[in-house]
Parts: C-alpha cells; structure tokens; sequence
C-alpha cells in the first residue's frame, strides 16, 4: 500500500505563486492536491474607516447585504446555487477592509469565483431583503448591549482611542444603523468598491496559472473610475494617566473587565517579543501569569487571559477577565500587580523557552488547512512580511531573547497609565 504525499511543507517562495492583475487585484496561489477542495479569501480597501460618524455601521451593512441578491440572481438563488454545489461564500467588514471567503470542490471554483464577482461587482440591494437584514443587524446590536464582555470592550476601545476612528463601533449604533437608507448602501458602494487594494487567495487542488486564469476571467475587467482612496489613519494620543469607567448594566449577575494600553503594529520592530511575552503573560497554558494569579490561586475570575491586538494601524495590549460583580476592585489589582510585575522583572529563560517550543509547534499545525494557508498568505501580503516569512519564522522567534521581551513590555505598558473598562451591574 503506497501512503498519499502529504502537504507539509511551509508555504515559501518555490511554491507561491503571486500575480498583480492589469486592474490592481493582487492574486496569491498555492497548490494543494492531498484535497478535492479550494478555498478562495481575500480583502478589499471597502472598510468601517470611510463610515460618516452619522451612518456608522454602513460597511458592515454594505459587506452584509452583497449576498443578498445581485442584478442576476436573488438571494434564495444564490444560496441554492452555492447548496447544490456543496459550496459557501460570505462576507465581513472589518475597520480597514471588507473580506470574503469561500470554498468549494475544485472543479466548482468557476462557479464559486462567478458568484464572488457578481456579488462584489453588481448587488442589487433589494428594499425587502435590505429591510429583513437592518432588522438582524439591530438585533445583533441588541443582543450585544446586553452582554457584559462585548460592552467592556467597547467602553475600553472608547478610553484607549479618544477621538480616532479605532474608538467607534464597526457594527455602528441602533440610531445610526436605523439612518442607512438603500441610496446610502448604493452610494458607499460606487465609491468604495473596487479592484485597486483588493487581495485574493486561492489555495487547493488546482494549479497556479490555472487559479490566476480563473480568477481573471471572473475580475480581471473590474474597472471603478474614481475609487475612494482609504483616509489617512491619525496617530492614537497616549494615556497620560489611567482612565476607569464602568458601563453599568443592572441585574447582571457577571461583570466583564478590560485592562490595557496601546501595543505594537504589526510591523514594528517589537511584534514579535510582545507577542511571545503576551504568550507568557496570559496565554499559555492556564491562560499563562494572569490566569495563574486571578483565577487559579486567587479564585477571583471565570476567566482571565491577555491578548496582543496587533494589525495596520496602533494596536492595544489587554487583560480580559470575567467575574462576580462583588470581586472586580480586587480582580483589577490583582490584574494590575501582575503587569507591574511583568514590567519590572520580565520573563524567566523557562518561560520565553516554553513560548518559544508553543510558537513554532503551533505553525505547522496552523497551516494544515487551505483555510490556514489561504490566511497565511493575505498576512503576508497584508504586512509586507516577505513570501519566505514562514521559512524564517523559526528563526526569527529563536532571535527574541528575555531583555527583547522586557524592553517591549516596557516600552508599551506602562502600570500607571492604563484604560480600565468594568461593564455589569
């Protein structure tokens, strides 16, 4: 019995491939032929960014209705086609891009780069449909003003990014998502849509030219006169001493807790060391220091973890944690000992080790997937991180060593000058 040539390899120079398109659409392709499938990902410059401050909400909108009928095919059409195929492709707006992902058997990827096209190219926005989706949307925002750790969040974004686009909500507010009208979806459309800045991957069981070919002949005549350029993001104003606010929300029985302050972007110099100490600060294992200190010996959290949010613009560096009402003044200090400590003594060699053993681990795994690969070459596209990123990546997480850690922590997080967000009863 032969065993089937499995995949493992890191993506890299020798095996993607990359493409600009006369129009601007950038293509990304790599082969994969250990599955039947493909999956096609990508991004266009359609984002929260160009949202008025009135009409919040309206990428997120405009992201959400594109499959909801086009001038060819009407929504139950769509998804019938998609079915019958065994297919799926959807759409999301994130604060500087709008994104899609799809996926399908190889021999469908025609009909699933067909339908990408038709819905990013000629929505029809239709009344009924438009209707049906504000009503889900409003009840999204409903459901998430009742839940404690999206509010902390959201309140931690508005301390941390006063006055920058970053502190408003993508998904807007009831008020301004009620305001979108249908000429406002088909406005922001004609404007922002379009091939410049826009990325696509293609990643399975097809070859290279064949996937560019493909994804030509569905985009490859996408013109926009006119396209909107992205507006310029402005520089974040640093805390200059720690900020608290407490969302109230009666009759909750948990509240919700963000702590934190600005971090790296994704291509400055420190992403990486921040990104192993955040490892080892509230990740590894038991959720690392933090969930170490405030719910495994303290008893004080349903949960608590740190997280390193780190992409184009300014990034943030916060401890979530969830707790009972009555214990959020010890859980903050307890929270805030703990950055104190990181910043004053940084990280031993076992744990920068440790992180170190979990990172590189973790990336094969990572990449087991068309899905995972397909996201592994829009970052390094999206980051300019160079198409042999995954060969050096290895080396480039040995390089950190414990005073890069602290130099980075230290650098960034600064014990008295945080945002704290409490959001419950």
């Amino acid at each position: 019995m032969t065993s089937k040539k499995v995949h493992t390899a890191l993506p890299g120079p020798n095996d993607i491939y990359r493409e600009v398109l006369p129009n601007g659409i950038t293509v990304l392709t790599r082969a994969n032929f250990n599955s039947p499938s493909v999956v096609i990902s990508g991004y266009f410059d359609a984002g929260a960014l160009f949202d008025p401050d009135e009409k919040l909400g309206l990428a997120d909108f405009v992201a959400s209705a594109l499959m909801r009928g086009t001038k060819k095919h009407t929504f139950d059409e769509m998804y019938n086609i998609l079915e019958s195929a065994g297919a799926s492709l959807g759409f999301s707006a994130g604060v500087h891009k709008s994104g899609f992902n799809g996926r399908a058997l190889a021999e469908d990827l025609s009909l699933l780069l067909g339908l990408l096209a038709e819905a990013l190219t000629q929505p029809a926005f239709p009344k009924a449909e438009m209707e049906k989706l504000r009503a889900q949307l409003l009840t999204g925002l409903a459901i998430s003003a009742e839940d404690t750790s999206e509010m902390a969040s959201e309140t931690f974004d508005k301390i941390l990014y006063r006055d920058h686009p970053y502190s408003r909500p993508e998904e807007g507010t009831p008020e301004t998502v009620k305001r979108i009208t249908r000429d406002d979806l088909v406005k922001f459309h004609g404007e922002c849509y379009g091939p410049r800045g826009m990325v696509i991957a293609v990643v399975g069981a097809v070859e290279a030219e064949e996937a560019v070919r493909q994804v030509k002949r569905a985009l490859g005549s996408w013109q926009v006169r006119g396209q909107k350029e992205p507006p310029a993001l402005p520089d974040v104003k640093p805390l200059r001493k720690t900020v608290s606010k407490h969302h109230r929300m009666p009759g909750k029985s948990q509240s919700d807790i963000v702590i934190g302050t600005n971090g790296p972007k994704r291509r400055d110099a420190e992403y990486m060391a921040a990104s192993l100490g955040n490892n080892i600060l509230g990740q590894f294992g038991m959720m690392g220091r933090i969930g170490d200190a405030v719910r495994e010996k303290a008893g004080l959290a349903y949960y608590a973890y740190s997280s390193l949010y780190a992409g184009i613009g300014p990034g943030s560096w916060e401890v979530s944690a969830g707790v009972n009402p009555s214990n959020v003044t010890r859980a903050t200090r307890l929270i805030v000992d703990e950055l104190k400590r990181f910043v004053q003594e940084g990280v031993t060699e076992d744990e920068l080790a440790d992180s170190k053993a979990n990172f590189i681990g973790r990336l094969p795994l990572s990449l087991e997937s068309n899905g995972g690969v397909a996201g592994a070459l829009l970052n390094i596209e999206r980051y300019d991180l160079g198409m042999d990123y995954y060969l050096r990546y290895a080396d480039l997480v040995n390089a950190v060593t414990r005073e890069d850690v602290l130099s980075a922590a230290r650098k960034f997080i600064d014990p008295q000058k945080l945002a704290i967000a409490v959001a419950g009863p």
